[in-house]
């Protein structure tokens, strides 16, 4: 099953995905995408006889798809994890996985716009596979760890390298507004089957920039659960980009960054594509919301 969030009517609804239309799971009463995780098979069953249905169809001409997860509570990376892309950086393979945040602001969806910031020009792309956690849950094993997953979905870890280079931690040149967009939908577990046997690949405009497949991951999906699990909960929509492979702008020579004008895609087997086109970031960006009225 495909399932997202889209906008109809000026509201936001989950759905699923059908090849020219979106079925909603509730009209009268929404829910967040993060609770419909939640939901497990329960929800997905109502989901799937409404369906079956025929009925409540909505053409995909008439909704916005938005980001699936609008509001993930974290967004974590994972650095130096393609056995190729190490080997473009001529680092050492890790011992342990290296993840970094992605503060949750930065979450945009397909189509939505990548701006450049103004204080750099050093912005570049990283297509990802993305796994999205399906139950809240703690010290999960490797075994249990496909269990917890709820969906898989396309990440592009969009990079601001010299901000990135900054800190230690590289959360700041990672986390701009507008730099992680994921979509367009998320495809449930039972339909990707074997998530480390994926082709994924990345175009800027035309050229092809990234070619592989997920069994170059050095830590497996199941792996990186079982890791965070050990430190922290984790809640349904929390999302997980598993790395990026090799082909990355920064390693190109001259140098491959993004610019305004650019439309970057992402394709994961099994999943679709995450299209965006890049922009210059807008001059009315900066603003100061007014207090709430008590």
């Amino acid at each position: 099953m495909k399932i997202t969030t889209f906008l109809y009517k000026d509201s936001e609804y989950v759905g699923a995905v059908l090849d020219e239309a979106v079925v909603p799971f509730d009209l009268a009463a929404p829910i967040s995408m993060n609770r419909f995780l939640a939901g497990g098979d329960l929800l997905q069953d109502r989901l799937q006889q409404k369906i079956d249905s025929g009925k409540e169809q909505l053409p995909l001409s008439e909704v916005k798809l938005l980001a699936p997860v609008p509001r993930p509570t974290k967004y974590f990376g994972v650095s130096l994890n393609y056995a190729d892309h190490i080997e473009e950086t001529g680092l050492e393979r890790p011992e342990y996985p290296t993840f970094f945040n992605k503060q949750v602001s930065c979450v945009i969806g397909p189509g939505q716009a990548i701006h450049r910031p103004n204080i750099s020009e050093k912005l570049d792309y990283e297509g990802e596979l993305g796994l999205v956690i399906g139950r809240r849950c703690r010290h999960v094993s490797r075994e249990q760890a496909k269990g917890v997953i709820g969906a898989y979905t396309i990440c592009n870890d969009v990079s601001v390298r010299d901000w990135q280079m900054r800190s230690h931690t590289w959360t700041l040149g990672k986390s701009f507004d507008t730099h992680g967009p994921i979509g367009p939908w998320l495809v449930t577990t039972d339909e990707i089957g074997d998530p480390h046997t994926l082709d994924i690949k990345t175009w800027v405009n035309d050229e092809q920039r990234q070619s592989s497949n997920t069994d170059q991951l050095i830590f497996d999906c199941y792996y990186l659960v079982e890791y965070l699990s050990r430190v922290m909960t984790l809640e349904p929509g929390d999302i997980i980009a598993t790395g990026t492979s090799s082909g990355v702008g920064v390693k190109m020579k001259p140098r491959g960054y993004m610019h305004p004008g650019d439309t970057v895609r992402v394709e994961v087997e099994k999943i679709g594509v995450l299209e965006n086109p890049v922009i210059q970031e807008p001059d009315d960006t900066a603003f100061i919301d007014p207090p709430l009225a008590t």
